[in-house]
């Protein structure tokens, strides 16, 4: 496959030079940014992550600021999830949807105020949305991509690596929660999330100069632990059920299709709402579902979907798929019609390169 060359289109990172020195071996492009995909190979990253700690440049992840004295209708407006009890330290898994309820994005809401939030983005232009929204409505809200970048350390040591740059106080954040906390001269939010089921913190880093400077610290007190650069792993996130908007996901499916229903919560007005409404009472028509895949570690790349099949009618669409080291089998989740998404349901998948048998499962491995 021909390189990526960098561009004012293609933004680097306040990380890349880090990145690039650590040997990322492949990258996604993700919000117009470039996203590693693995450093030494997909397995030996996830054996590392699930050991050990890594340093995820994770600066595609970008914020749209929501500020304003009506920003927290706005974000009543956009979102199924139930925002009334929300702190002033805590983040939220916020689906945002379009009026049908499709799916137009899942960030991370981060309340700095009471009229002031971040939204913590995943794959999707939806700072354009959210600016067609407040000049429709004529709302009092300033919407804008601020100078941060998020840096997340994740695995079984993290906490211990993340309290040897920032202090014992990161013992005492708890999970979804955040503090500010100082960095030479700035301060901070430092909060316990991430992508991956291993644990770990975020830390968004306000002001390109300073990326650098925390990569350089994570990696000079983090030597005894075995730190290494890394990145969201496709097999560890799989296990985990932690889906990928764009991938497992997208704007023809709603978040009650996504597993999701438990965040479709508001009791206030928010667009989509009869959609979502009617598939909490009647269930959906579809699901995302834990699957297995026959055959060895050997599947091919899964670049567009792969069908799911019962007698050669398509019948649901799997996007992630992996050898997985630990349970020994090929792992994926995918979106399975209602007739077919019980447990112990075998079916097919055309991977492109064969037909192999599949087995719906109950639960995700971790």
């Amino acid at each position: 496959m021909a390189g990526i060359i960098p561009s004012r289109r293609v933004r680097g990172t306040p990380f890349s030079a880090g990145v690039q020195a650590a040997g990322a071996k492949a990258y996604t492009v993700y919000n117009h940014m470039l996203l590693p995909s693995y450093f030494e190979s997909y397995q030996d990253d996830y054996h590392h992550l699930k050991n050990n700690v890594q340093v995820w440049d994770v600066s595609v992840e970008r914020q749209v600021s929501v500020k304003g004295p009506d920003a927290f209708k706005l974000m009543k407006l956009i979102s199924p999830r139930d925002m009334n009890k929300m702190a002033e330290d805590q983040c939220y898994y916020m689906p945002i949807c379009d009026d049908n309820g499709g799916m137009l994005n899942d960030p991370v809401a981060i309340k700095l105020a009471e009229d002031h939030y971040w939204l913590s983005i995943a794959d999707g232009d939806l700072l354009q949305f959210l600016l067609g929204i407040v000049i429709g409505k004529n709302l009092e809200v300033e919407i804008s991509e601020p100078d941060v970048s998020p840096l997340a350390i994740q695995g079984p040591k993290a906490e211990e690596l993340t309290a040897k740059v920032f202090g014992d106080v990161v013992r005492d954040i708890k999970f979804f929660r955040y503090k500010k906390l100082q960095f030479l001269d700035q301060k901070f939010v430092v909060a316990r999330s991430g992508w991956s089921k291993q644990g770990g913190f975020e830390i968004y880093v306000e002001g390109t100069e300073y990326g650098m400077p925390l990569w350089e610290a994570f990696f000079e007190t983090g030597k005894d632990l075995n730190v290494r650069a890394g990145c969201p792993n496709l097999i560890e996130r799989i296990e985990g059920g932690l889906l990928s908007f764009g991938s497992d996901m997208t704007r023809q499916d709603t978040p009650v299709e996504a597993g999701l229903a438990k965040f479709c919560n508001a009791p206030n007005e928010y667009l989509g709402k009869a959609t979502i409404e009617k598939q909490k009472r009647e269930g959906p028509d579809r699901i995302i579902r834990p699957i297995t895949i026959s055959g060895d570690d050997d599947l091919p790349h899964n670049a567009n979907g792969w069908k799911v099949l019962f007698e050669h009618k398509q019948v649901g669409l799997i996007a992630s798929a992996a050898w997985s080291p630990d349970f020994r089998t090929n792992v994926a989740i995918g979106m399975i019609d209602r007739d077919h998404w019980d447990p112990g349901t075998v079916l097919n998948v055309d991977t492109g390169a064969d037909i192999r048998s599949i087995e719906v499962q109950d639960k995700f491995w971790i």
